[in-house]
């Protein structure tokens, strides 16, 4: 059995997404098909800790060129006013279930999904 999770970064508490970022990266250590989704209010820790200078700038960058962040949500990057930062950080943004990213898609392609 192929061991697939998506992890949904929710809360736009950048102490909740570190755990997002640990957790991404350790399932990819352990052989996981790995994805992260941000959506809701996380979309707004994007343009944060896009910026160098932030603590945790270097976990980011190490999940981000990993490949690991499968996308990001464009209705709640319009409504927190942050799509321009997420486009600019190259990130895919997602909006296959009325402008939100379907969580059922990954479900139906065998991924376990964890909500954060």
């Amino acid at each position: 059995m192929e061991k697939k999770t998506v992890l949904c970064a929710f809360r736009g508490e950048v102490m909740c997404f570190v755990h997002v970022l640990l957790n991404a990266l350790d399932f990819a250590e352990r052989g996981y098909e790995t994805a992260v989704v941000v959506e809701g209010e996380a979309v707004k820790v994007i343009p944060e800790i896009a910026a160098p200078d932030h603590a945790i700038h270097g976990l980011y960058m190490k999940v981000k060129n990993a490949g690991l962040i499968d996308g990001v949500c464009r209705a709640c990057s319009v409504k927190f006013g942050v799509l321009g930062a997420v486009e600019k950080e190259g990130l895919k943004v997602l909006a296959d279930m009325q402008g939100h990213a379907s969580l059922a898609r990954y479900v139906d392609q065998g991924f376990q999904v964890i909500a954060f």
